[in-house]
């Protein structure tokens, strides 16, 4: 796994937990990461980080509109 380190202004209020979930949220809505491992990322569960998504305004229910389309067409 990889470290990274950020050098955050003081002015920016944001602790580290925050900003976990913000980077966790971002990667999970990019379809880069698996609630699962943006959980992990965020050091949550998967139900507290899938709880919390709506706060961060990203959707649990990660795919993009044109399957929703797709779907509904073959329904």
């Amino acid at each position: 796994m990889k470290t990274l380190t950020l050098n955050i202004p003081d002015t920016l209020e944001v602790d580290n937990k925050d900003l976990a979930m913000l980077v966790s949220s971002r990667l999970y809505e990019q379809g880069r990461l698996s609630l699962g491992q943006a959980a992990e990322l965020a050091g949550l569960t998967k139900r507290t980080f899938a709880e919390l998504l709506g706060s961060y305004n990203v959707s649990i229910f990660n795919f993009p509109a044109t399957d929703l389309s797709r779907d509904i067409a073959n329904a």
